[in-house]
């Protein structure tokens, strides 16, 4: 279902797919200036896990991709953004969140503090590419996955950051995969799906 979501002087294009009425899932896309948008093959794949899983999902532009106002804020006005989009999800009556992100939109959620939140997905946090010295420890539970093959998110860089987000967190690595996941989308979905707490 297309929503918009007022996000201050902004408006966000989201998609809403209401399954539960108690526990849903905001994901991220990747990096705006590089193509990301919330129809991405990997944020699709993410959310097809969780809404098999019987969530409800909430995908969203960023601000200026695709309907979505306003333009680029390197990071900073993305956080805001996700922090609206949450808002969205608790209007709705859904009061067990996660948040689940893929490349900038694991920076995004890596570098969002709300207490409301239960647990948190990373998938291919970019350690490689962007600077994640901000990112504090986080009050939920953290997992993460990445590709062996990641240049983006090599495992040597994604492994310390997860130790610093939390101490508790799971590392899943898949062999072969590269920051696409191209070819290994099944598995990718299946390794989401393990990691997704009913």
């Amino acid at each position: 279902m297309k929503k918009e979501i007022t996000a201050g002087t902004l408006t966000l294009e989201a998609n809403v797919e209401l399954l539960s009425p108690t526990k849903g899932v905001v994901i991220t896309h990747p990096h705006p200036l590089y193509g990301g948008d919330m129809d991405n093959p990997v944020v699709s794949v993410i959310k097809g896990a969780f809404l098999e899983k019987g969530f409800t999902t909430l995908t969203f532009n960023f601000r200026g991709v695709g309907a979505s106002t306003g333009r680029f804020d390197n990071g900073k006005g993305e956080i805001r953004d996700l922090g609206y989009a949450l808002d969205h999800l608790k209007s709705l009556g859904i009061r067990e969140i996660c948040l689940a992100g893929y490349s900038f939109g694991a920076w995004v959620i890596a570098h969002t503090q709300r207490p409301d939140v239960n647990r948190m997905l990373l998938v291919s946090p970019p350690a490689a590419f962007m600077d994640f010295s901000e990112a504090a420890a986080m009050d939920c539970p953290v997992t993460a996955v990445t590709g062996s093959l990641d240049e983006l998110a090599p495992p040597k860089f994604v492994t310390p950051l997860m130790k610093r987000l939390d101490q508790e967190s799971a590392l899943v690595v898949m062999e072969g995969a590269d920051h696409f996941y191209s070819g290994f989308t099944e598995e990718l979905s299946a390794t989401v799906s393990d990691l997704i707490i009913t």
